[in-house]
């Protein structure tokens, strides 16, 4: 095949228009993306590269997946409803074509799989990175944000903990891990569950888990200026994660709470409004409770430890 150079950046744009979805008419095919909104607009952005966040194993169109997903998780994180997406890519000038219609497809299957559109976005000669910016609209409804626990809370997560880090080292080493793989490689953003969330009316604060759940946690006790005990025993974690720390002689704690790279949701509530999450169809976990304190402990076998900076 050709390289992006050989093709040229207007025929790879043109290219690309034949890959993505028609967006409704608003978008990308004009010099820039009419987006109809009632609502507030949330927005938010996010870069990945090759170098960074593409671990050997991982396919451009899997990347290209990851790339969207990392913006869309945050919209999701807010409570708010997808609306729109764009990407602008830097590539390497002799990358085979093909490559960059791999990352197109795989940015726009996320998109699709979250009911939303990519609207435009950018094709520029670089080291290989796509900067995705997301938006969504709240529909009329408060932001979930992190300034909003209190003491007496209660904190839950959706899904599951450690499985991407578990895949990355499942990668790193040959092994055979398939649900590990795909949680690393395929990062699916809640956005049902964060609507789910916002809707329910019972939620205090919220995040995503990219950064890993000692980031978040952290991320919400510095702005609700409270802190948190969670019971490692209440962590849900698929028996993959075991084996893999298991067999690589690792600690299971630095996959399970430093590591990141999935988008499952951190959240707080009013444990009188836990009837209200249920009626919402969510499944979720109870990890731990809010309390007076200003950092976020872990409590394991009798001993309760600051957790630390995460390590992602």
């Amino acid at each position: 095949m050709a390289s992006l150079k050989e093709v040229g950046e207007r025929t790879l744009v043109d290219n690309i228009r034949k890959i993505l979805r028609p967006a409704k008419g608003i978008g990308p095919r004009d010099d820039a993306a009419v987006v109809p909104s009632e609502g507030d607009v949330v927005v938010s952005t996010d870069t990945v590269s090759f170098k960074r966040h593409k671990p050997e194993g991982m396919t451009y169109e899997q990347f290209g997946w990851m790339a969207a997903a990392v913006n869309l998780s945050d919209i999701a994180s807010m409570g708010a409803r997808p609306i729109g997406i764009l990407a602008a890519m830097g590539m390497p000038e002799d990358l085979d074509e093909d490559i960059l219609y791999d990352i197109v497809s795989g940015f726009d299957q996320c998109a699709e799989f979250c009911n939303t559109f990519v609207v435009g976005g950018d094709t520029k000669v670089g080291d290989g990175y796509v900067s995705g910016t997301a938006l969504g609209n709240l529909e009329g409804r408060k932001p979930l944000t992190r300034s909003g626990a209190v003491p007496g809370d209660i904190i839950a997560v959706t899904g599951n903990l450690g499985s991407a880090a578990a895949g990355y080292y499942a990668l790193k080493n040959g092994i055979e891990a398939d649900e590990s793989i795909f949680a690393l490689c395929v990062p699916v953003p809640r956005v049902e569950e964060g609507l789910k969330l916002s809707m329910s009316g019972a939620v205090t604060s919220c995040m995503d888990l990219s950064d890993g759940l000692a980031e978040a946690a952290r991320a919400i006790c510095s702005e609700s200026h409270v802190g948190m005990d969670i019971q490692m025993e209440f962590l849900p974690v698929t028996p993959e994660v075991d084996d893999i720390a298991s067999r690589l002689n690792m600690d299971r704690r630095e996959l399970i709470l430093y590591w990141g790279g999935e988008y499952e949701l951190l959240f707080t509530f009013s444990k009188e409004k836990i009837a209200e999450l249920y009626k919402a169809g969510l499944a979720f976990s109870i990890i731990g409770m809010v309390t007076n304190d200003r950092d976020p402990y872990i409590l394991e076998e009798g001993a309760r430890e600051v957790m630390r900076h995460g390590s992602y």
